[in-house]
């Protein structure tokens, strides 16, 4: 009998991805492998015809990382996954991932921390990110104040989040979808929390007004750079989904969120955000691999004496510590280590309005 010949050949996922060499300003292009039987993953030089990486185990990335548009961190290396390397990758891992538009309505923009931790349960992953306020064309409601636009990205993302945010009019949600977002938080069918794209033409045209992937502005963020601090929900939190409870434990202790983005952040501007703490804190060159690892959330906090206050309610920089004399801070409830300890928040009050403008005026889209 001849051997199977699926049994030869291994499980192996194959992706085009672009990596920007900083050091020659270069957009360099690899193959990656990754091997789900082993979580190994290779690197193949496209350029140079040659292996980059040999197959060796990498327990940081994960199959469900691996979709086209999705940025993975490779041995601290940020590739873009831009095209499936073969149609069996194409078959078995972007078959079914579409992407579609969330938008939260300005009565339940404090209720956001909720809303994500729906979103989460439900095996979507919030991909993009942003408050911003609507002019009057799309209905008088919608523009009384901020709404967070968002992009969802998993299987079959369109009619998931539809689902969830249950039927138009809150009474009728409340009575046939009772665990869905609008039961839970609208008031009736205009306040009726947010809105979801409904088809996939629909989800292209609204995803592109709110994230232009051309050269081109989204609506503005609503940062106000007046009585404020910066605050950065890190990389690991994000992708650990714990991006909804820190925000809710933000508000639940009375501050407000003015501004809120998700970034993306290269390592030159982490390297440049972070310059304050360059040969003052060890572990400053874990503290940039750490931001430019995968996508972060950026808030504006805003209030009287927030800086000081808000520091305060992060807790010590190291989480171990935090546990020990701060148990209720945001480092001490979501924090891993002294790197990964869930958020950034501006040390010095002199900074903080710098780290604000860093982020919503220099790198918003």
């Amino acid at each position: 009998p001849r051997p199977n010949i699926s049994i030869l050949l291994e499980d192996r996922y194959a992706f085009l991805t672009e990596w920007y060499d900083p050091t020659a300003a270069l957009l360099r292009r690899y193959q990656l492998f990754y091997y789900p039987k082993d979580g190994s993953v290779e690197m193949f030089d496209v350029k140079n015809q040659r292996i980059f990486l040999r197959r060796t185990k990498y327990d940081d990335l994960h199959q469900e990382d691996l979709f086209v548009g999705n940025r993975v961190n490779v041995f601290s290396r940020q590739l873009n996954l831009i095209e499936y390397g073969d149609q069996y990758t194409a078959n078995k891992l972007g078959s079914k991932k579409e992407r579609t538009l969330a938008l939260i309505k300005p009565d339940v923009v404090t209720k956001i921390g909720d809303v994500l931790e729906l979103i989460y349960s439900s095996n979507l992953i919030v991909t993009k990110a942003k408050m911003t306020k609507l002019s009057c064309n799309l209905m008088q409601f919608v523009s009384s104040g901020p709404v967070v636009a968002m992009e969802l990205m998993g299987d079959e993302a369109i009619s998931i989040w539809r689902r969830l945010l249950g039927p138009a009019d809150s009474a009728v949600a409340r009575r046939e979808a009772p665990q869905s977002v609008r039961a839970q938080f609208g008031t009736d069918g205009i306040k009726n929390v947010g809105h979801g794209s409904d088809s996939f033409a629909a989800a292209a045209r609204e995803l592109e007004f709110f994230f232009p992937s051309t050269i081109g502005h989204g609506p503005y963020n609503t940062a106000i750079y007046t009585d404020c601090t910066c605050c950065i929900i890190k990389p690991h939190a994000i992708s650990d989904g714990l991006s909804g409870r820190i925000l809710n434990s933000i508000s639940s202790a009375g501050f407000e969120i003015s501004a809120l983005e998700m970034f993306n952040v290269d390592r030159a501007n982490a390297e440049e955000f972070y310059e304050v703490y360059k040969g003052v804190v060890t572990e400053y060159p874990s503290m940039v691999t750490e931001l430019c690892s995968g996508p972060c959330m950026v808030l504006e906090i805003h209030g009287t004496d927030t800086p000081k206050s808000f520091r305060e309610f992060c807790g010590p920089a190291d989480p171990e510590i935090a546990r020990h004399l701060r148990p209720t801070t945001l480092r001490a409830l979501y924090g891993k280590d002294k790197v990964k300890n869930a958020v950034h928040c501006t040390d010095l009050p002199e900074d903080s309005v710098l780290e604000v403008q860093y982020f919503f005026k220099i790198l918003s889209g």
